[in-house]
Formats: C-alpha cells, structure tokens, sequence
C-alpha cells in the first residue's frame, strides 16, 4: 500500500516582520490545496503566523517550512531559527506568558491548535518546534518519519523527492535526486517516484533496477531504497545519497550508494541489512545536505526526533545551490 508520493517543501525566510502574514497565507493556501476542511485553512494560517512571529521577535536568520505530512495526514508547520533559544520552554507555552508585553498567545496557542507539537531550544543551536494539523478523523501514524524536499534558490521545483509505502510489517521509503537541478531533474524524478508505485513492495534491487528501465529516456538520477521491519533495515542505493544510522551515543554507521547514474551507468545493485534498536535514527540525505553533519554531531543533535531532525540539518547544512532533502524514520514507533 502507498502512503503517498510527496510534493516539495515551501521555504519561507523570516528575515522582516512582514514576512510573518507571507507566512501565514502561504499555510492557508497549502491547506486549501491540500483540500483540508472547513476552518483547518485559518488554523494552519494561525499556526505559520505564531511560529513567524515568534521567530520575528525573538531570535534570527529563521525561517518556516510548510509540506505536506510525510504520511499524508495533514500540514506540517515546522519553524527553525539560530537563536539564542528559550530559557523555559515550559514558561513559554503557558498561555499569557510574554517578554514583549503582547498578548502572549503564541507557542500556547500553537499547542492548543496542533495536533501534534514537538519544541527543542538550545542557546547554541536556536529553536526548532513542529506542529502537525492532522485531517478530522486521520488515524495517528505508527512510525514516526520527517522530512524536508526543497530546490535549489532560484529554482521553481525541485529535483528532488520521496515517496512512502508500507506492505504488512514492512515499510519502504525511496529517495531520489534528478541530476543536476530544475525542471528536467524533477521529470525524471517524477518518473521515477510513478515507477516506485508499481514495484514498491518488491526485493530493493528490483526497484531499483525497474527505476533503471523507467528512466532511460530522462537525464537519470541518484536513487535510495530503505526497507525497515522487524528491528532490522535493508538499504540499496545507487549514486550520492548518503544514509546514517544515529542513536543519542553517536553515528553508529554510515552507508553510501554504488557509484553510477539511474537511466544511464546502472551496476548490479546491491543491498546491505543492518539492525535497529529502540532509540535509533535513520536519515538518508540528498547531496544537498554537507554529509559532514556526521562527523562531529552534538548531543542535542542525536536526540532529537526525526522531524526535528530533518528540519535542523535543512536548516543548518542545506548546501542552497543544489535540490536538498532529508528524510529520518524514528526506530522507536513501528520498525521495531
């Protein structure tokens, strides 16, 4: 069964207090085209614009994320920022709690409003907070899974994308990344998220041998298959994406692709198993993200969830000239 092929991220810079109802109106538009009802537009607007503001008034250099959720269940509104972080989180969420003597509606009404909302703050690092508006009557998801898929500056979509299926107990995630950047990298990948429909629950190197096939006609791609079940994951990859497997002691293994291209050089694919335990991370990364986040990742880094996670690493080790996306599944709900 496919959970859904996800479309980008929308990126929204908080860089002047104006850009707080940009954000906002662009949450009311995802929502409206995501066709959620009712008064979920204007709640998801709340939402964008309280996390805005905050960052508008209290920190810099952040920004909003708003997407689809990852399972396709609702919006997710995810606000990151590079400080200098909140003293007392749990102060803050108190409702009429302010430092700038306003109405002190903010993270409170956020968590009034979200289905779901998760805030990590830290003075080194900034604020990281996601809030998920679910569709009226959506079961919860039973694994928990981030992700970010965003273009290149100056790009109109991105090259990049991901797509989710789940047969039985086992769930299966592809990444792929269109070579080079723009429209013609995202047909083929398109193409090859339409593929991953038809063959998703078969062995990886099928998929990616069938991904193969589809897109020898396109300009190819770098292409990353994870399968998780039963405290194990089995990863086949072909090309630059990177998976690393993280627990809040550090990066217990790093995986790399085949060399080759998807549609043009295919080698015999391959794929490689390894356990998961309760606690784990696992994050695959386009090359738009600087793999070198995993050589010397803080604490704080290692333990955050994966939606936090996949937002930080955006945030903080986008390389902004090449389509990024990160994509995490927590070990904790679901694979084990």
């Amino acid at each position: 069964m496919i959970d859904g092929t996800l479309p980008g991220t929308l990126h929204v810079r908080i860089d002047h207090h104006s850009a707080v109802q940009a954000a906002a109106d662009q949450a009311r538009a995802l929502a409206v085209h995501l066709r959620m009802p009712g008064a979920q537009p204007d709640r998801a607007a709340v939402l964008a614009s309280e996390l805005a503001s905050n960052i508008s008034k209290h920190a810099r250099n952040g920004a909003i994320f708003l997407q689809p959720a990852p399972l396709g269940t609702g919006l997710d509104v995810i606000a990151v920022d590079h400080g200098p972080g909140i003293g007392d989180i749990g102060l803050s969420l108190t409702d009429g709690y302010s430092t700038t003597r306003t109405l002190g509606a903010g993270l409170g009404a956020v968590r009034r409003i979200a289905t779901d909302f998760d805030i990590r703050s830290d003075p080194r690092h900034g604020t990281l907070a996601h809030a998920r508006l679910m569709l009226p009557g959506s079961p919860r998801p039973t694994v928990d899974i981030g992700a970010l898929c965003l273009p290149a500056d100056g790009q109109p979509v991105c090259g990049d994308g991901y797509a989710l299926a789940h047969h039985g107990d086992a769930r299966t995630a592809l990444v792929v990344d269109g070579l080079g950047h723009g429209p013609d990298a995202a047909a083929a990948t398109q193409r090859a998220l339409r593929t991953f429909r038809s063959c998703s629950g078969a062995p990886l190197p099928h998929i990616i041998s069938a991904l193969h096939k589809a897109l020898r006609h396109t300009r190819g791609a770098a292409a990353a298959a994870l399968r998780t079940a039963s405290g194990r994951a089995e990863y086949c990859c072909v090309g630059n994406i990177r998976a690393a497997v993280l627990s809040p002691r550090g990066v217990r293994q790093q995986l790399t692709g085949q060399p080759g291209i998807v549609g043009y050089h295919h080698p015999q694919p391959q794929s490689r198993t390894f356990e998961l335990t309760p606690g784990t991370t696992v994050a695959l990364c386009t090359d738009g993200i600087d793999h070198r986040w995993t050589h010397a990742p803080s604490p704080a880094h290692l333990s955050l969830p994966p939606a936090l996670l996949a937002a930080s690493l955006a945030h903080t080790r986008r390389r902004s000239r090449d389509d990024a996306t990160v994509l995490a599944f927590g070990a904790s709900l679901g694979i084990t």
